[in-house]
């Protein structure tokens, strides 16, 4: 699975950011991924919708498959490697592993609240 090493605090994440005022979110992520790694995707599916709740930010998660390019590191990538689903648990916080992981899930569209670090139970 594809992950960045960010540049400004050296943590691992899913290549994401910011849609553009007339983008549509899948057009963002192919735009987002190709720009922080290098890589050009075809985004397939939404695999969740995951809020951080103490910034009240909302993050769109699309499933992706690579169609071409070469990872190369970015302004805001230090580094960009695809990781086994059993490295991402040991390299990411909580907030952000279980986003790749229910990636690989089937199932509908998670939806989950956490803190920036871990995940918060709802009820």
């Amino acid at each position: 699975m594809l992950a960045i090493r960010r540049a400004d605090n050296g943590r691992w994440e899913l290549p994401g950011g910011v849609l553009e005022i007339e983008e549509a979110p899948e057009e963002g992520a192919r735009r987002e991924v190709l720009e922080e790694t290098g890589i050009k995707v075809d985004v397939q599916r939404l695999t969740g919708v995951y809020k951080n709740m103490t910034r009240g930010i909302v993050a769109l998660v699309f499933r992706c498959s690579p169609v071409g390019g070469a990872e190369r590191p970015s302004d805001e990538a230090a580094a960009v490697s695809w990781l086994a689903p059993e490295e991402i648990a040991s390299s990411m916080t909580e907030a952000y592993a279980v986003r790749l992981l229910d990636a690989l899930s089937d199932d509908t569209p998670h939806v989950r609240v956490h803190d920036g670090w871990r995940l918060i139970p709802t009820t």
